[in-house]
C-alpha cells in the first residue's frame, strides 16, 4: 500500500517543497492540494516536479476550499473537470472532492447525480470526502450540500478524513464500516474533537489512527482494498524546516508501523 504525502501539509512552503520533502522522507508520492500556489494548478510544472523528484502523483485534491473558489475558475463544475484532466494527464488515480458549501445551492442539488455521471466517464476514482458542521461555542451550523457525511449519498467513492471524524464527533470506524469497499483515499491525521479542523500528527489526538491501519492492511491483505494512504497534517505552526520535516518523518513512521500489522486471520 503506498503512503503519499498531501502538499497540503508543508503549507506555508510551496508544492515544490512538497516534492522535495517527501522525495527526501521516503514517502511513495505526492498528492496535490490545487490551491493558489501557481505551481499546484499547472499540469506541466507538475509534470516536471514529479519527474525530477521521482515522486508519482498519487491524487489531485480538487480546489474546493473556501481559499480556492477563485483557483482556475469559479464555476465549480469546470473545477471538476480541470481535476479530472490533471489527474488523467498526471498518472494519479484518485480526485478528491469536498461536497458544496450550503450556499452554493444550483451546484448542491445536482452534485450527487453529477459526480455519479463524471465518475462513469474516466478511471480515475472521484473520491467524495467527510466533511464537518461548523461550530460556533455550543451552536452548529450545517454548511454543506446535501451534507458533511458522504455516506449518507450514493457515491461511487470516498475519502476517509480522520481528522474531520474528530471534528465532527464521529466514530471513524463507524464511518468507514459504512464506505465498505467504496473507501477509495484515506487522508489521514489526528484530531482531539475540537471545533477546529487540527490534522495532527496521527497519534497526537484521540482517533483511531493505529486501529483504521491495522484494518487496511488486512483488507488489503485480503484484495478488498485498493487505495491510498496520504499523511494530510497540518505544520504551519513548524518553527523552522527541519521541525516540519520531523513532524512529517514522525507521521510516516506511524503508518507505515501500523500498516506492517496485519492480522493473522488474513495472511
Amino acid at each position: 500500500m503506498r503512503v503519499g504525502l498531501s502538499s497540503a501539509s508543508v503549507y506555508p512552503e510551496n508544492t515544490a517543497a512538497a516534492f522535495e520533502i517527501a522525495g527526501r522522507l521516503g514517502y511513495d508520492g505526492v498528492e496535490v492540494m490545487v490551491w493558489n500556489d501557481p505551481l499546484s494548478q499547472d499540469i506541466e510544472a507538475l509534470r516536471r516536479l514529479s519527474d525530477y523528484h521521482a515522486m508519482p502523483i498519487l491524487a489531485v485534491h480538487a480546489p474546493c476550499l473556501l481559499i480556492t473558489q477563485r483557483v482556475w475558475t469559479t464555476d465549480p463544475w469546470t473545477k471538476l473537470v480541470r481535476a479530472r484532466r490533471a489527474a488523467e494527464q498526471l498518472g494519479a488515480g484518485t480526485v478528491v472532492v469536498h461536497p458544496p458549501f450550503r450556499w452554493q445551492r444550483a451546484y448542491g442539488r445536482r452534485f450527487v447525480e453529477g459526480v455519479h455521471r463524471m465518475a462513469g466517464e474516466t478511471d480515475v476514482r472521484f473520491a467524495v470526502e467527510n466533511m464537518f458542521p461548523w461550530r460556533y461555542g455550543e451552536r452548529e451550523a450545517a454548511a454543506y450540500l446535501p451534507g458533511w457525511d458522504p455516506t449518507e449519498e450514493d457515491y461511487r467513492h470516498f475519502t476517509v478524513d480522520l481528522s474531520h471524524t474528530a471534528t465532527s464527533r464521529s466514530a471513524a470506524l463507524e464511518m468507514v464500516a459504512r464506505m465498505g469497499d467504496r473507501l477509495a483515499h484515506v487522508h489521514l491525521a489526528d484530531g482531539t474533537g475540537s471545533a477546529k479542523d487540527e490534522h495532527l500528527v496521527p497519534g497526537r489526538g484521540t482517533q483511531p489512527c493505529a486501529e483504521l491501519l491495522h484494518r487496511l492492511a488486512a483488507q488489503a491483505a485480503a484484495g478488498s482494498f485498493d487505495g491510498t494512504v496520504v499523511l494530510e497534517v497540518n505544520t504551519r505552526k513548524a518553527g523552522s524546516r527541519a521541525e516540519r520535516e520531523a513532524d512529517l518523518a514522525e507521521a510516516l513512521a506511524f503508518t507505515r508501523r501500523h500498516l506492517a500489522v496485519v492480522p493473522q486471520s488474513a495472511r
